[in-house]
């Protein structure tokens, strides 16, 4: 079973800053860490190697400390990690990304083929969740996104079988081997790496493949590639604080509440005080 893990290093802030003139994500003196979804595919991929033995590699496109990424996953206990890195590939939208992704995995799959590619469902400095559905285009891949609970994988018939999380539900689906499944922080807990595996993170250093190792179109890459464009870049204003009004205990009849929200919506006096004044009123013009 050779499991593929797409891993993405991502800020570790809030403060995320965006280079004007590119409309791209300012890296340079930012902490970062391992994209969190990444993290569970990085583990579902783990468990797969754990059930049915083979090797997990993880493939990370990024500046060179990207790398750090990479040896956190082997820590983790991936066995190979890849670091697709060259200035060409800088400011790549997600098209760009997942067409270099496809190209370094199927050089990959050309000396050990592929069984199940995975990908966090997005990753959190972008928000899209494009990249992992465009690798699995592009691979002719099945895809299979947003799982949040991997059933069953049956080796022999080569399918797996997979919960999806819905906006209301879940649902099963099966589909057969060679997949790509992009997956939810709902899908398992991410380990501790073991001894072993540390000490052998903190001596590996990932393997470095730029443009000259891959078969590209260069005109599809970085800021050529991208058809994406950010055309403005701003911080919303906060939010006010509105004040909140509860309608009173005690009114357990729906007309007394209905007036009593009419009352604090539309400034209108209940029924019963609205008859009262109505009456007053009268006999006042009557008494005149």
């Amino acid at each position: 079973m050779h499991a593929v893990v797409c891993l993405k290093q991502v800020p570790d802030t809030t403060e995320v800053k965006i280079d004007p003139s590119t409309g791209t994500l300012v890296r340079a003196g930012v902490p970062s860490i391992v994209n969190p979804y990444d993290a569970h595919a990085l583990e579902a991929a783990l468990r797969l190697k754990d059930q049915f033995g083979g090797k997990v590699t993880v493939v990370s496109m990024g500046p060179p400390q990207a790398s750090q990424a990479l040896k956190k996953a082997v820590s983790l206990g991936a066995d190979e990690a890849i670091l697709l890195t060259d200035r060409v590939f800088a400011g790549s939208d997600t098209l760009a990304t997942s067409y270099i992704l496809t190209q370094a995995l199927l050089k990959l799959a050309e000396k050990d083929p592929i069984d199940v590619v995975f990908c966090g469902k997005m990753a959190i400095d972008g928000d899209t969740g494009q990249v992992g559905p465009g690798i699995a285009t592009r691979l002719d891949y099945e895809q299979l996104t947003y799982v949040s609970d991997i059933g069953k994988l049956d080796a022999e018939k080569r399918e797996i079988t997979v919960w999806r999380a819905l906006g209301d539900g879940k649902e099963q689906v099966k589909t057969r081997l060679p997949a790509l499944l992009t997956v939810t922080d709902e899908v398992n807990d991410v380990r501790y790496g073991s001894f072993p595996d540390q000490v052998r993170a903190a001596r590996y250093e990932p393997i470095t493949w730029t443009k000259d190792d891959l078969h590209l179109d260069l005109a599809r890459c970085g800021l050529k590639g991208s058809p994406t464009t950010v055309s403005k870049v701003f911080t919303p204003q906060a939010r006010v604080k509105r004040q909140t009004d509860l309608i009173p205990d005690g009114l357990e009849k729906p007309g007394e509440a209905a007036e009593a929200m009419a009352a604090k919506l539309f400034g209108l006096p209940p029924v019963k005080k609205g008859i009262a004044e109505g009456r007053a009123l009268a006999k006042e013009v009557a008494g005149r």
